[in-house]
């Protein structure tokens, strides 16, 4: 299940759904036309996300070709910006289960 399938789901439970990477801009775009991405996708400038999100992927180190990835995960926000939950897989292979995502989501903002 990709997150593109279940948009709806979050959306209609009241979640925005918004991806973010550190990307440049024609990669971001490349990416959302080739996969025909249905939500909007926001670029980290400098990681600032990443770093303030608890997200980096510590197995990078300063002067290494990745350092600043984060590992691939899920943050739940709430509309003042705060953090209410968050899923990061450790490494780069693993993603989030959608379908448990959702369900942890829906328990946290009271969706049915």
């Amino acid at each position: 299940m990709k997150l593109n399938d279940i948009t709806d789901k979050f959306e209609a439970i009241g979640v925005g759904v918004v991806g973010m990477t550190y990307d440049k801009p024609e990669i971001i775009e490349a990416f959302h036309e080739k996969w025909d991405i249905e939500f909007p996708v926001l670029r980290d400038v400098d990681r600032q996300h990443v770093e303030a999100w608890g997200i980096r992927n510590e197995e990078y180190g300063p002067g290494t070709f990745a350092y600043g990835v984060p590992h691939p995960g899920v943050v739940l926000l709430s509309p003042e910006g705060k953090i209410l939950a968050k899923w990061a897989e450790k490494g780069y292979r693993s993603r989030a289960d959608w379908s448990e995502v959702l369900d942890e989501v829906q328990s946290i903002v009271g969706g049915e």
